[in-house]
């Protein structure tokens, strides 16, 4: 008796062992695989990227060298201070000195000018460009792992991004301004359409308030 339970003391111990080596090797497979793919949840991010950012990013090129055409009513800081005649020059002078004519002095006065590409702008869709072809690269990258980092070479084309816009963003504008005058002979207000660009460039220069908004300078204005 003695015998068979030392026996059957000696066969628990060795399933014992064969268990625990079998789970060593379980958990060791378990890190090598984790280490060597990618979690869902890195995954399921990246494409989150992906849809997000790749869809927009022709649109927001093509948009890049269209105008977007607005309507705002402004009013001069300081109200009543400046004569009509005064704001009529300052805005005469702004629009000379981007190039701009006066083409028709009816009702509303229409200047007519080209716009020139911006570097600034040019630089920013460049940028935007490199982040969405990287978000692209890294979903490329968990998708086809033979292929490897490699793929982050596509954003060496993101300066095709801003030299699409330089070649294409010179176009002709068209801005109309329309000086509205009291009774007492007081400016009252000032409505322009054109260009969104031209038109905030034109109220930071002339330092105008949009009517109805309150204006608060940012860090860099101060």
């Amino acid at each position: 008796m003695v015998r068979v339970s030392v026996q059957l003391q000696e066969h628990l111990l060795s399933s014992s062992a064969f268990m625990e080596q079998l789970q060593n090797q379980e958990s060791m497979f378990l890190v090598a695989e984790s280490a060597a793919g990618y979690s869902l949840a890195s995954y399921y991010t990246s494409l989150g990227l992906f849809v997000i950012s790749v869809p927009g990013l022709w649109s927001l090129i093509k948009r890049s060298v269209k105008s977007k055409i607005v309507q705002k009513t402004f009013i001069g800081e300081g109200g009543g201070k400046k004569e009509p005649a005064q704001v009529a020059g300052e805005i005469l002078s702004f629009f000379t000195r981007n190039n701009f004519s006066v083409t028709d002095r009816g009702e509303a006065i229409t200047f007519e000018g080209i716009m020139v590409p911006n570097r600034g702008q040019a630089a920013l869709l460049t940028f935007c460009t490199c982040i969405s072809l990287a978000s692209v690269a890294l979903v490329l990258t968990i998708t086809f792992p033979d292929f490897g980092n490699n793929w982050f070479w596509i954003t060496i084309l993101s300066p095709l991004a801003g030299a699409y816009y330089w070649k294409r963003a010179s176009r002709k504008e068209e801005i109309k301004v329309k000086m509205m005058v009291a009774d007492d002979g007081t400016l009252s207000e000032i409505v322009v359409q054109g260009d969104d660009q031209q038109v905030e460039q034109m109220r930071k220069e002339l330092q105008f308030s949009e009517k109805g908004m309150v204006y608060v300078k940012g860090i860099f204005e101060r």
